[in-house]
């Protein structure tokens, strides 16, 4: 279990013990009062490759403040999961990976599409376009259950809906609105179709297309259907019923977009939840679920709160202040201005559920990478891995010592991240990479790796996501 920190400058504690993630705020760039180093259990992070059994919880649970909160879910637990060798599945992630962060950068460059409180757990999943964590929800009157992946990247939501002409293989029955009653068809002349991307008509309904970077598409009517989040019933939301489906969704029936725009969820749910939610990704190799949770009563007391900056060229990701990184107590040499978002758009620092691994443009890259290297010039280095090209032979180590890596966040707050949310294993043998890569742009991607196990939470209507300070 992590352990998560809220501290200040003046009311400093000592270093804090291994595996364990540390907000800390400052009013002084210069002292960085946060552990140097940390020790990471080689066995267990090896032990933690093994696919475990989720437990046994129920789809949702129900708070003393009546918020509902959703189970989420890593493409790893899905029980249609393929791959059972650790390494085949950090291959294929690191694959799709990729393509999600050419996809992310298409849109921030500014190319469009082409052609109440209440909560879940969330599933991982790892498919390109769509994200890597999975929720359970039921669509429809009467509600049916279905896998929707969570993508804080994406303004739409949809299912794959019969009749299908052309649909990927999902888990669950693909939806048929014929069976709902709640089912409603948008007109043209609807508002709502007016605010949908490359929206269009025919035979007076309106029609969407949403395609992804890697070839996947969605494409079909939209509709107002009720959809049923934990065992809170939400009527009206604007979805897509898609009737030509392509992609590598891993079983998931549609997609649950999560981003900043008024056709997500959030966008949708607007007052209803004051554009306010939190999530919390749990760590690898456990055998319980992270969680998703709707609403203003949700968002934590002694969160660290820094502001959330708008790109209008893409308006549907969350962008957040950095202004440095840190190595083992030591602030790595990089520009601020490396990380900022320009008045014309380019650059920045995007938060994304649906990138694996933290991407920084390459000369801050570099400078981080070469710090760590000098940190750890006592561990067996190996070749490079898929998109890592700084890793270690850890195999007979019982634990190794390491230096921590931070975020400088605007504002003041530092986030240390623990040892297991940047070394991590990509082989059963002990091979165990450095997880950060070069991004191909200015833009830098705070991926979910390095999120695992810390509370994040989204409060949309004031412009702030806060660090903590729960964890899972």
């Amino acid at each position: 279990m992590l352990i998560l920190h809220l501290i200040t400058f003046l009311l400093l504690s000592p270093p804090l013990p291994a595996l364990s993630a540390t907000i800390t705020t400052t009013s002084s760039g210069h002292a960085i009062p946060f552990p140097h180093y940390e020790h990471l259990n080689i066995k267990q992070s090896i032990a933690s490759t093994t696919l475990r059994p989720l437990s046994s919880d129920s789809d949702s649970k129900t708070n003393n403040n009546t918020a509902v909160k959703l189970q989420l879910l890593h493409r790893d637990k899905l029980p249609f999961h393929r791959h059972k060798d650790h390494r085949r599945r950090f291959l294929s992630r690191m694959q799709r990976d990729s393509l999600r962060v050419a996809a992310v950068l298409r849109r921030t460059a500014g190319a469009a599409y082409e052609a109440a409180d209440f909560g879940a757990e969330v599933v991982s999943g790892m498919e390109q376009g769509s994200g890597e964590y999975f929720v359970r929800i039921g669509v429809g009157s009467p509600a049916r259950s279905q896998y929707m992946v969570i993508d804080s990247g994406s303004d739409i939501v949809w299912v794959q809906c019969q009749p299908c002409s052309q649909c990927y293989h999902q888990s669950d029955p693909v939806f048929d609105p014929a069976e709902s009653a709640s089912f409603s068809g948008v007109s043209c002349s609807s508002t709502v179709c007016d605010r949908v991307e490359n929206s269009g008509c025919h035979a007076g309904r309106c029609k969407y297309e949403v395609s992804y970077g890697d070839g996947s598409y969605t494409k079909g009517t939209l509709a107002l259907e009720t959809l049923t989040v934990g065992h809170t019933t939400v009527q009206n939301v604007a979805i897509g019923c898609g009737h030509m489906n392509r992609g590598m969704f891993v079983g998931a029936a549609g997609l649950l977009g999560l981003g900043g725009g008024s056709m997500s969820l959030v966008g949708q749910l607007g007052s209803q939840t004051g554009q306010a939610f939190s999530y919390c990704l749990v760590s690898r190799g456990t055998a319980s679920y992270g969680s998703l949770e709707f609403g203003r009563s949700v968002l934590p007391v002694g969160a660290a709160w820094v502001p959330l900056l708008q790109n209008l060229r893409a308006p549907s990701f969350y962008y957040i202040g950095l202004s440095g990184l840190g190595v083992g107590g030591t602030r790595v040499p990089v520009s601020e201005d490396a990380f900022k978002l320009s008045e014309s758009g380019d650059g920045g620092v995007v938060m994304d559920t649906g990138t694996a691994v933290t991407r920084l443009p390459a000369a801050a890259y570099a400078a981080f990478r070469d710090a760590f290297l000098a940190e750890t010039a006592n561990l067996p280095r190996v070749g490079g891995v898929s998109i890592f090209d700084t890793c270690y032979d850890l195999n007979g180590f019982v634990t190794v010592r390491v230096p921590t890596v931070s975020f400088f966040l605007s504002g003041g707050p530092i986030l240390t991240l623990p040892a297991r949310n940047f070394l991590i294993p990509v082989d059963e043998r002990g091979t165990f990479c450095f997880a950060f890569a070069p991004s191909p742009s200015d833009l830098s991607i705070i991926g979910n790796i390095q999120q695992e196990g810390i509370q994040i939470s989204f409060n949309g209507a004031n412009g702030y996501v806060g660090f903590g300070p729960n964890v899972c």
